[in-house]
Order: structure tokens, then C-alpha cells, then sequence
């Protein structure tokens, strides 16, 4: 038998699964007599609309293969709901791709791209861990830097924007996003912005990279990526899309399609009735809103600060003190947060709260938060 030969695990060159090095503290919240309130994840506990059920059964006898463009009225969906939704105009039908869940999209975009060791990758200085696992699978350098003056004189092949910010909430302006544009263009970069919170902005306004007022209505160079997993609870679905550019948008549809990344069809249903109906969304907000409201002022009279979460699902709190010696304080109370440094070097006195769980459990955390 001949010699099995050896390789470097692609495993290797990632780092620790983050939830992994938090096992301890989530097994102290889970001893807590009343049970553990799980604030540190975002997937959703809400039921999926009926409305978005029925759409999936309808078609559930279909047996062929569905397309790696889904339907033209999925596509159609995503144009309607953007321009609809938050004043995206101009979108052609043909530069939309539903995606399998986008955190799929965006470990893969850089080598979907064809990024390589010569190639730069910037993502924001607090991150969603998955930007630079990209790069990183990509073989491509990586760099964090929220001002473009921190770049100097180099050139990207790749700008990661995420407005409304993962974990921090952050919401940047028309006028930070068309610097970004502007700066990307005279660089030849593409700029995809994570926009999965986009409809989920609780103090201002939370535009598109696509808007006409940041880009101009010149879509070149830029991809947004959208999901449904946040306001129509459909984490479990993997629904998502990217649009944008549409030579960019074709050329990740060419490289899917040879991998077989198809969006299964009755999800791409799902998928239409969800974009088509406001209602859900609305209903959802709202139970975020009032969770939100209740939780903010929990910690608050605790003695944390709260800093950004002007947006999003989450709550970007301190106590002064390292993230993970507030996540033991927590665990004492059956509490379970995600520390910062899950999320880049200097977010290490921060952690993430959800706002991702019931009515009773947020009202369980605020009463642990502020009994003593």
C-alpha cells in the first residue's frame, strides 16, 4: 500500500471557531436555576410567517433541478422589494443571485472572484468574523481599517462594508459610503457591502451602497448582499441574494453554476412571498423594537454603556472591564453574551448582546440584570 500522502488541513489556516472557546462560560448561564437566556447568537425564535410557509408547501412536488439564477420571479422579487423597501432603483433582474444563507457568499466571494496571495482584502476594523475567513481561505492579505486614509497608497482588490454593523450596529452616511465608492473607483476595487441589517435601523437613517445617493446610480464595482434571515425569520431557509454590478453578478453566476450552488426551489418560493410582502416585516421590527427597548434600559441601570447599536440586532455594551470577565458576570445571572474580541483586536471591553430572543426570556434578563 503506497504511502498516503501529506497535506496542510484547510482547517489550518482559520482560526478557532469562536463559539467553540465559549463553551465553559455558556455551561455556567446554563446552570442557572431559572434557565439560560441565550442573547449570544442572532438567529431568529419567531415563527416563519404563514404566508412564506405556504409558498414553500405549494411548490414542494416540484422534482427538477432548480436554476443557479433562481426565477425570473424571484429576481424580479428582490428588484421590487429593494426599490420598494429602501429606495434602490435601477437594478436589472439579471444582476440578482440568490445565494445558500450569505455568510456562504461571503466565505466564498474572494475566491469566487478569483482573489490570491497578490490581492488585498479590507474588511472593517470590528468585523463579522466571516470577512476575513474568506480572505483567509483565499490565500488573499488582510487588512482592518475603517478610514481610507489608513490604506495610504495601496490598492484593494476587495473593500468589505457592512452598514448597519455587525456586532457594533454602526451606521455609516451617505457621504462615508461615497467616499468608499469614490476611493474603490480610482483604485479599481469592488466594494461588497453586508446590508443583512439594512431594514432594521432604530435611530436614523441606514442607506444602501447602491442607493442613487451614495453611487449615483451607477452600480459598477459594487455588490449588495441581502438576507432574509433577520426581519422575515427565515434563518433556517439560507435565503439571500447579491446584486449589483452586472458583469460582477454574471460572473459569480458562471463560477456557481459549474459548482452546482443552487437555491433550492421551494426556498426561491419562500423566498418570492417573503420580498412580496411588508406586513411580516413590519410585525417583526416591531417585536425587535419593544425588545430592544426593554433590554437597552436593563443594562443600562445595570451600569453598562451602550455604544453605536443604532441599528441591528444587537446591543454593543461595556462595563470598562475585559469582554471576558463581563461574560463571566453574566453567566453568573444565566446570561450568555458574545465577547468582542470574537470580533477584532480592539473590541476587547465589549460584548454583544441579542436581541434575538422571546418576550419572556428578554424580560428574564432584564430582571437578572437589575435584581441586585
Amino acid at each position: 500500500m503506497s504511502p498516503r500522502r501529506r497535506r496542510a488541513p484547510v482547517s489550518a489556516l482559520l482560526p478557532d471557531f469562536p463559539w467553540d472557546t465559549i463553551a465553559a462560560v455558556k455551561a455556567k448561564a446554563a446552570a442557572h436555576p431559572d434557565g439560560i437566556v441565550d442573547l449570544s447568537v442572532g438567529t431568529p425564535v419567531d415563527p416563519v410567517d404563514p404566508v412564506i410557509r405556504a409558498a414553500l408547501s405549494s411548490v414542494a412536488q416540484v422534482p427538477g433541478y432548480p436554476t443557479t439564477h433562481g426565477t425570473s420571479e424571484l429576481r424580479g422579487a428582490a428588484v421590487d422589494a429593494l426599490k420598494r423597501r429602501y429606495g434602490i432603483t435601477g437594478i436589472d433582474p439579471a444582476a440578482v443571485l440568490p445565494v445558500i444563507g450569505t455568510k456562504e457568499l461571503i466565505a466564498g466571494l474572494p475566491r469566487l472572484l478569483g482573489l490570491g496571495a497578490n490581492d488585498l482584502v479590507v474588511i472593517p476594523e470590528v468585523a463579522y468574523p466571516t470577512y476575513e475567513v474568506g480572505a483567509l481561505l483565499a490565500g488573499t492579505e488582510v487588512v482592518r481599517a475603517d478610514g481610507l486614509t489608513q490604506l495610504g497608497p495601496q490598492s484593494p482588490a476587495l473593500i468589505y462594508v457592512n452598514s448597519p454593523s455587525n456586532p457594533t450596529g454602526k451606521v455609516l452616511g451617505v457621504e462615508h459610503l461615497r467616499k468608499v465608492v469614490q476611493f474603490a473607483r480610482e483604485r479599481g476595487a469592488i466594494v461588497a457591502s453586508d446590508e443583512c441589517y439594512l431594514g432594521l435601523a432604530w435611530e436614523g437613517r441606514a442607506v444602501s451602497i447602491l442607493d442613487p445617493e451614495v453611487c449615483d446610480g451607477d452600480h459598477a464595482g459594487l455588490l449588495a448582499v441581502h438576507s432574509l434571515s433577520k426581519t422575515s425569520n427565515l434563518a433556517s431557509y439560507r435565503a439571500g441574494f447579491v446584486a449589483g454590478d452586472a458583469e460582477l453578478v454574471a460572473e459569480l453566476l458562471e463560477v456557481r453554476k459549474h459548482s452546482g450552488m443552487m437555491v433550492p426551489f421551494p426556498i426561491q418560493a419562500a423566498m418570492i412571498a417573503a420580498l412580496g410582502d411588508d406586513a411580516h416585516e413590519a410585525v417583526q421590527r416591531e417585536r425587535y423594537r419593544a425588545r430592544r427597548e426593554v433590554l437597552r434600559k436593563a443594562l443600562q441601570d445595570a451600569g453598562f454603556r451602550i455604544a453605536h447599536s443604532e441599528a441591528g440586532l444587537y446591543l454593543w455594551s461595556t462595563r470598562g472591564e475585559p469582554c471576558r470577565s463581563t461574560l463571566a458576570w453574566l453567566a453568573e445571572r444565566g446570561i450568555l453574551a458574545a465577547p468582542g474580541d470574537f470580533y477584532g483586536p480592539g473590541s476587547g471591553e465589549y460584548v454583544r448582546i441579542a436581541l434575538t430572543a422571546t418576550d419572556e426570556r428578554i424580560a428574564a434578563a432584564a430582571q437578572r440584570l437589575t435584581a441586585n
